[in-house]
């Protein structure tokens, strides 16, 4: 391997996503200040933002009532909105991002987190970082997102292209939940997974002929081995933070 090739795979492992922006609670007046506080437990407290408006913001999550106006104002705004509701839709909302509380229930925090973590994917990492509560969530979903990244990879191209994309994202990946969770286990991370990616690469190489021709098969392999890949790397650096 040239050494441009490990510079380039050291350098992907230490990308950070934009400055992270914060979160913006708004709706009912009583559950905000609650559902901020929950949000920002144990984390920066201006990484939550009570109410005002969404420029700037990182995603919305809005509970409660809708407020046609101001969801509006977020959505021309381009922000992600999450939305807690007693299982009503919300205007300019996307179902697939809405978050429903029975009577009577605990506000769902953990639901809301995972809500926020597939509406901002790799955006949100400077964000988990500063918020424990979306670091799990976040992690989760950068490593179901790769997996279907590498599926589709898989599909296309030659075997030792695919192989070479595969390491390079995996070492990405691994960057990203490296850096949501940052503390002691930064450095041995960052040197070990390049050190596993250039021993995969490798092996592919030598495996070349053996990876199956079927796209399909291919696709199918890809993601599994990546998201077992992922989960591990996931649960070593967690276990480690």
């Amino acid at each position: 391997m040239k050494l441009a090739e490990i510079v380039s795979l050291v350098r992907a492992a230490r990308m950070k996503p934009e400055e992270a922006r914060p979160i913006v609670v708004a709706g009912d007046r009583a559950l905000v200040p609650l559902l901020a506080r929950e949000l920002r437990a144990g984390g920066h407290h201006p990484a939550v933002r009570e109410g005002g408006a969404p420029g700037g913001a990182a995603v919305v999550v809005w509970i409660g009532t809708a407020d046609e106006n101001a969801l509006r104002a977020a959505s021309l705004a381009r922000v992600p909105i999450v939305g807690v509701t007693d299982g009503r839709s919300l205007p300019y909302v996307l179902d697939t991002n809405l978050v429903d509380v029975g009577p009577g229930e605990p506000l769902p925090v953990e639901r809301v987190a995972r809500a926020i973590a597939a509406a901002l994917g790799s955006a949100g990492v400077r964000l988990a970082a500063r918020l424990p509560v979306l670091r799990e969530p976040l992690g989760a979903e950068l490593v179901r997102r790769e997996a279907r990244v590498a599926a589709l990879a898989s599909a296309r191209g030659r075997p030792s292209e695919v192989l070479t994309v595969l390491a390079n994202e995996q070492v990405l990946l691994f960057g990203r939940i490296v850096e949501i969770y940052g503390g002691a286990a930064s450095a041995a991370a960052r040197i070990a997974l390049p050190l596993a990616a250039f021993g995969a690469r490798a092996a592919g190489r030598r495996l070349g002929r053996r990876i199956p021709t079927n796209p399909v098969v291919r696709a199918a392999l890809a993601y599994g081995v990546a998201r077992a890949v992922g989960e591990a790397a996931h649960l070593s650096v967690r276990s480690r933070s």
